[in-house]
């Protein structure tokens, strides 16, 4: 489900191969100008002689806020991938399990121990609990050692190719087949985004509230192109189908809608 994509930015944040799985969703994963502000006088806020008079306005629908424009900068693109292996053994069924999976419990709790992980050291970048539980829930069902026909692996779906990556960025090492490692993985890989996407759109904030994609009573809220649904839509489609040249969009609106409604239960 992950296509390689390569894109540059020079906000100390690498290219990646987008690489993380959708299990079960049977979709691909791959990788603003503002009005001028008026100026009030005492005298502009004295009422005219006649406004008592004057009929009540007619209330007006609010309008939908332009879409975040990108900043022009440059990113480095990702080294060429390694050939992947056959994600799927000869002659096994998939997805299928490379061992016990752990109690929901275990998983809840390494999701939590995640999120607090800040793999940002110099960027006030939080993870929300919600977040991260709801993709995994959304990805895996919270199966700790489930794979994917993609090769997708584990509760937070990680390709190879992206443990590869974000071990490197980030100087761990983490083991994508064990429980902690694979949440850990996915955990900076969704801070990775929220940074990158906070950078080239958002002007360096990293505010993931619901309020935010709320702003036009003509779209739903899953689509509008903020930061949150952008993380979201970009860990199932990767980075490159969010961040077009024609800005922001949001491709997997099917996709981000689940996972907002998840979240609401963590």
């Amino acid at each position: 489900m992950i296509a390689a994509i390569a894109m540059t930015v020079a906000i100390g944040v690498t290219g990646v191969y987008l690489v993380v799985s959708s299990f079960g969703t049977g979709q691909p994963s791959a990788f603003v100008p503002t009005a001028p502000q008026t100026s009030l006088t005492p005298e502009s806020l004295e009422p005219s002689p006649s406004a008592s008079d004057a009929p009540s306005p007619t209330p007006s629908k609010p309008k939908p806020k332009p879409s975040p424009s990108r900043k022009p900068v440059t990113i480095p693109g990702p080294p060429p991938p390694a050939p992947a292996p056959s994600p799927v053994p000869s002659g096994v069924v998939c997805p299928y399990h490379y061992g016990t999976d752990a109690p929901l419990a275990d998983v809840g709790t390494a999701l939590e121990t995640a999120a607090a992980r800040h793999f940002w050291t110099t960027s006030p970048v939080n993870l929300p609990v919600p977040l991260i539980k709801a993709i995994a829930k959304q990805e895996s069902g919270w199966q700790s050692t489930i794979v994917a026909c993609d090769g997708g692996i584990g509760t937070m779906q990680i390709m190879p190719n992206t443990a590869t990556w974000m071990n490197q960025r980030f100087g761990t090492s983490y083991d994508l087949k064990t429980l902690s490692g694979n949440t850990m993985i996915g955990s900076a890989y969704l801070q990775w985004l929220i940074k990158y996407f906070g950078d080239v759109y958002f002007d360096s904030s990293y505010s993931l509230g619901t309020d935010d994609c709320a702003q036009d009573p003509n779209v739903p809220d899953y689509k509008e192109p903020c930061l949150l649904n952008a993380v979201i839509a970009a860990y199932n489609y990767g980075y490159g189908k969010v961040d077009t040249p024609n800005g922001l969009v949001i491709p997997n609106p099917d996709y981000v809608r689940p996972v907002r409604a998840l979240m609401l239960q963590y």
